[in-house]
């Protein structure tokens, strides 16, 4: 366990950004989850609701800093090439 005053700040304030982290994450996988679940069910006016709605929460993690810009990007493509391939 830390003494010094700043380095018990420092533990503190990672554990704080772990746990925002996480729930931005979380919220990410979960947005990500219904799009497939749309596409699964072959609704393509829901996917394409869910997609907006999965871009806009991977987008606002990226401009947070929990995830990189090319690592959005990934993520934004894979799921508008699954709901453009529906039929």
């Amino acid at each position: 366990m830390a003494n010094i005053k700043s380095a018990k700040k420092r533990i503190q304030v990672n554990r704080t950004r772990a746990d925002r982290n996480k729930a931005i994450k979380s919220s990410v996988k979960t947005a990500i989850k219904k799009v497939f679940a749309a596409i699964e069910a072959g609704d393509k006016e829901a996917a394409k609701a869910q997609l907006s709605a999965a871009t806009k929460v991977i987008e606002m993690a990226g401009s947070k800093g929990v995830y990189h810009k090319n690592n959005v990007a990934n993520k934004v493509s894979r799921i508008s090439r699954a709901v453009n391939k529906m039929a």
